[in-house]
C-alpha cells in the first residue's frame, strides 16, 4: 500500500506540473493565436472546439514529460543515501591450498538512489559483498571489493572498498589438546569435578606456517551451563552425580598472550568429553585461633563454640590437605567475658561447608604464669641427606614462661608443648635459628626464656 501511494503521489504531481507549464500556457498561446488570426479562425476554431483535441494534446505533452523524467534528462526527485552496516564478505578461493589473511570480517554498504528504487534495493537484494580469488596464488594482493546488487538503477559504496591480503600456502601440524571448564563456579556446591577425559588428546590445526608457529595451545572449552551440569539445572544435585558425555565441545586455539588466534582450522573442530561428578565430603573441627593481647592480668578460662564439627564438601585432592576450619576471634584489649559471632572463611578447596557461622563464647580469669622446662627441639625442612643435632647439650632443649589461669597451667606440661627450628636453606656447619613454640590449647601464651638455639648440621 505505501509504494502504491507513492506512485499516486509522483503521477498527481507529474499532472499538476503538466497542467502549470504545458496546458495552461498552451491554452494561452492558442487563445492568442486566435485572436490575431480572427480572418482565419475558422478551421482553427473549429479543430479548437472539438472537445478531444485539448486532451489530445495533454495526453502528448504528458507523454514527453514522462520520457525525459524516465530517461532522467529531468529529475524531479533527488537521490538520497542510506547505509547497510556489517555485511559479510564472501571470500571465493581453494580453501585446501590456501590461507588468505587481511579480508574484515564485515564491510559498510552505502546505497545511493532514489526513495523507490532503495526501498526496493532493500527489500529485493541479497547484499553479498564478494571477493573472488580463484585465479591468485601465493603472494600479497591489492584487491577490490565487489557488491552484488539488483537494481542497476542504484549506486553503492563500499567501505572499505580496497583491501590488501595474503595468500599463503596451507600446512597442518599435529598439536596436544588440553581442556578449560566453564560455569565451573556455577557448579552445585556439593558436588566436584573428579574426572575429565577427552575423547582424543592430539588434533590436526591448518593455516600458514607463520599462524601455527603463534599457536602455544589448544583447549577444548567444557561447558558445564549447556551441558545441564550446573546448579540452575532441573536436577538436583544427586542425580548429576557419575558420568556425563558432552558432545559438540568448541576447540580454540590460543597465543603465547592468552589471545584467541581465528585464522586457522581446526581437526575436527568439535570434540566429546566424559566428565565424571562427585561428592566428596569431610568433617573437620573447628579451631578457634586467637588474635590480639589480652588487657593486662587477664587469661582467657575457657572458649566453647556452638559446633566442635563442620562437614566440607569439595575437591579430593585438596580437602585431603586439611585437619580444621578455623574461627579466629579478636581478644585485643578484653577485659571481661564475651560471645563473638565468627563467620566462618572456606579454606582454598571448599566448596560448601555445613556451617557457616559459630558463637564462640570467651571466658576470662586472673592470669598466672608457670615455668616449663626441658621441651626438646624439633629441626623441620632440613635439606635431603642431612641431619641436624644440638651443638651442646643446653641447646638440646627450651624453657618457657607459659601464661593463663592457673587451672589450666597446673596440667600443662613439656608434652604439651611443640618447639621447632626450620632449617630450611642452611647448609652444613654450625648455625644459631630462632626456636617457635606452640600448644594446642588456645587459652594458653607462651614466652621463650631463650629465642634461639645452635644446631649442628652434619650429612648423613
Amino acid at each position: 500500500m505505501k509504494i502504491i501511494k507513492f506512485i499516486w503521489n509522483i503521477f498527481k504531481s507529474i499532472y499538476n506540473l503538466i497542467d502549470k507549464l504545458l496546458i495552461v500556457p498552451i491554452s494561452r498561446a492558442v487563445y492568442r493565436l486566435s485572436e490575431l488570426s480572427r480572418n482565419n479562425s475558422g478551421k482553427i476554431e473549429r479543430i479548437l472546439n472539438r472537445p478531444n483535441v485539448l486532451i489530445y494534446i495533454s495526453l502528448a505533452c504528458a507523454i514527453a514529460l514522462f520520457l525525459l523524467i524516465d530517461t532522467k534528462s529531468i529529475s524531479l526527485v533527488s537521490d538520497e543515501a542510506e547505509v547497510l552496516s556489517g555485511e559479510k564478505v564472501n571470500v571465493i578461493y581453494n580453501e585446501e591450498a590456501y590461507v588468505v589473511e587481511g579480508v574484515p570480517e564485515a564491510v559498510d554498504i552505502t546505497l545511493i538512489g532514489r526513495k523507490s528504487d532503495l526501498y526496493l534495493a532493500k527489500q529485493l537484494g541479497d547484499h553479498e559483498v564478494v571477493l573472488d580469488l580463484s585465479g591468485y596464488g601465493v603472494g600479497t594482493y591489492k584487491v577490490k571489493l565487489k557488491y552484488n546488487h539488483s537494481i542497476d538503477s542504484v549506486n553503492y559504496k563500499l567501505d572499505p572498498s580496497t583491501i590488501s591480503i595474503k595468500i599463503s600456502e596451507k600446512i597442518s601440524s599435529i598439536k596436544s589438546l588440553t581442556y578449560d571448564v566453564l560455569y565451573e563456579d556455577e557448579l552445585d556446591e556439593k558436588l566436584s569435578i573428579k574426572n575429565i577425559t577427552l575423547d582424543r588428546n592430539e588434533i590436526i590445526v591448518k593455516g600458514s606456517s607463520e599462524t601455527l608457529d603463534k599457536i602455544a595451545k589448544v583447549k577444548a572449552l567444557v561447558d558445564l551451563k549447556a551441558a545441564g551440569l550446573t546448579k540452575k539445572s532441573e536436577k538436583g544435585s544427586d542425580s548429576l552425580k557419575g558420568t556425563t558425555t558432552i558432545d559438540s565441545i568448541a576447540l580454540v586455539a590460543y597465543a603465547s598472550d592468552g589471545s584467541i588466534i581465528k585464522n586457522v582450522e581446526i581437526v575436527p573442530s568439535k570434540i566429546s568429553a566424559s566428565i565424571t561428578l562427585d561428592s566428596y565430603n569431610v568433617e573437620l573441627p573447628i579451631k578457634i585461633v586467637t588474635d590480639g593481647v589480652l588487657t593486662p592480668g587477664y587469661a582467657l578460662s575457657s572458649v566453647t563454640s556452638s559446633a566442635q564439627k563442620v562437614t566440607v564438601y569439595g575437591d579430593e585432592e585438596l580437602l585431603k590437605g586439611l585437619t580444621y576450619i578455623e574461627a579466629k576471634i579478636n581478644v585485643d584489649g578484653l577485659s571481661s567475658n564475651k560471645t563473638f559471632n565468627v563467620s566462618l572463611s572456606k579454606p582454598a578447596g571448599v566448596k560448601y561447608m555445613s556451617e557457616k557461622n559459630v558463637a564462640v563464647d570467651v571466658k576470662l580469669e586472673s592470669e598466672t604464669s608457670k615455668e616449663i622446662s626441658g621441651i626438646l627441639v624439633k629441626p623441620i625442612n632440613l635439606g635431603d641427606k642431612l641431619k641436624a643435632q644440638a651443638a651442646s647439650l643446653e641447646d638440646q632443649s627450651i624453657t618457657v614462661i607459659a601464661k593463663g589461669v592457673s587451672s589450666i597451667l597446673n596440667n600443662l606440661e613439656a608434652k604439651d608443648i611443640i618447639a621447632e627450628v626450620d632449617l630450611n636453606g642452611y647448609g652444613i656447619g654450625t648455625v644459631e635459628v630462632p626456636v617457635k613454640v606452640y600448644t594446642s590449647d588456645v587459652r594458653v601464651s607462651l614466652v621463650l626464656k631463650n629465642s634461639t638455639v645452635k644446631v649442628r648440621i652434619i650429612s648423613e
